[in-house]
């Protein structure tokens, strides 16, 4: 399964890239169907609370990508959020196989 991340107005640390590669890592063990992954974050301007966006687009085939964006304080936080939106978008994959 191959990942692609991208910072968006921002330099993204590697405490940070560890944490999503983590987390998309424990997704594609429980859904063996994700092929890929293309995780944007981006910093909102002007800053103020939260204005830290992520979107993860997940490639399943034969079904079309599966997509969820989220908006919050951090980005980790961001993250998890959509991890969580796309949890019932990969069981309703899984259920129509």
């Amino acid at each position: 399964m191959e990942a692609t991340i991208k910072a968006i107005h921002f330099d993204i640390s590697d405490k940070l890239t560890a944490f999503v590669n983590k987390k998309i890592d424990k997704l594609c063990r429980r859904f063996d169907a994700i092929t890929g992954a293309e995780i944007n974050m981006r910093l909102i301007k002007p800053e103020a609370a939260m204005n830290k966006e992520a979107q993860i687009r997940l490639t399943v085939p034969p079904a079309a990508d599966l997509f969820a964006s989220k908006t919050a304080d951090t980005f980790e936080e961001a993250i998890d959020l959509c991890i969580q939106a796309l949890e019932p978008q990969l069981e309703k994959v899984k259920g129509r196989k």
